[in-house]
């Protein structure tokens, strides 16, 4: 999917006020869109795609936070913003969830998910480029490509990491284990870029409430 800068700039934007409003009043649940869409939202944003929200420190780029969906079932303007709620109750920071007073410290970004396609075999992939699905048995986990691309991890590298930290399986079950799917997808990255973009008078966000 190709967006405008405008488009990503409304996609950024709206992602961020999602996020201030949960982290702020903690009046945001699991499903809700809060964000009517504007009148400059164009059909490009009204397509279904999948997407994730990531949070990360600006300056340790420690996770704070990456939630998303890979099925296109939403339009990707909603998407976002499903995305964006639930990043603030990932479950990995379920003691330590992200507050109001982080956000100037966070940096945020949208990949926008392609759909998905079916791999030739479990290595048919290119690690800098593509997000990896795998499936093994019941369990499922995903790996965006911004995963190989900050680790230099090589396919078998990456394989072995989302069996033990996605699927709680051993590092070398994709390689025994006969019911075993991959699949791959491309992906559209919108920033990272700093949450606060410019300071507040007092030195904050500019937002009262946080």
């Amino acid at each position: 999917m190709d967006l405008t800068p405008q488009q990503q700039r409304l996609l950024l934007d709206a992602a961020r006020e999602v996020v201030r409003r949960g982290a702020t009043h903690h009046d945001l649940r699991e499903g809700e869109c809060p964000l009517s869409a504007p009148e400059s939202c164009d059909a490009s944003l009204l397509q279904p795609a999948g997407c994730f929200v990531s949070l990360h420190e600006l300056h340790t780029h420690r996770l704070r936070g990456c939630v998303g969906r890979l099925e296109a079932k939403h339009p990707l303007w909603q998407a976002v913003q499903l995305a964006a709620v639930g990043v603030l109750e990932d479950p990995r920071f379920a003691l330590d969830p992200v507050r109001c007073d982080e956000l100037p410290h966070l940096e945020i970004e949208i990949t926008v998910l392609s759909a998905l396609c079916d791999c030739v075999d479990l290595l048919d992939f290119e690690p800098s480029r593509d997000g990896i699905y795998l499936t093994v048995g019941d369990l499922s986990g995903c790996f965006l490509p911004q995963v190989a691309r900050d680790t230099g991890w090589t396919r078998e590298q990456l394989l072995d990491r989302l069996c033990a930290e996605k699927l709680g399986l051993s590092p070398a079950s994709w390689r025994r284990d006969a019911n075993v799917k991959l699949e791959r997808f491309t992906t559209l990255i919108i920033g990272p870029e700093p949450f606060e973009l410019a300071p507040g008078p007092a030195g904050g966000n500019g937002d009262p409430n946080c």
